[in-house]
């Protein structure tokens, strides 16, 4: 590895952004094009709203759903093995 691009952890820091996101805050990267359109993070959460809003419940409750298992690490993989089970089929 190039001399300039070894790091000395005796060195580093704490981040200092790390304040800012805590909580139940999420940082998402949008593609150049994406983020031209909007003027302020503002004007993106309240598009965002507008379409959980406009989405069907059903869609809404499956979405909840596998948040509270991934929170419980649950994977996907496991989640289709059981659905299979419960369905009859085999894989």
């Amino acid at each position: 590895m190039r001399r300039e691009y070894r790091f000395d952890y005796h060195k580093s820091r704490q981040n200092r952004f790390a304040p800012l996101l805590k909580g139940r805050t999420v940082v998402v990267v949008l593609d150049p094009d994406v983020a031209s359109v909007f003027q302020s993070p503002d004007s993106v959460n309240s598009l965002l709203r507008s379409v959980i809003t406009a989405l069907p419940r059903q869609a809404k409750v499956a979405k909840e759903s596998a948040r509270r298992l991934a929170n419980l690490g649950v994977t996907g993989k496991q989640l289709r093995a059981v659905r299979r089970r419960r369905s009859g089929k085999t894989a």
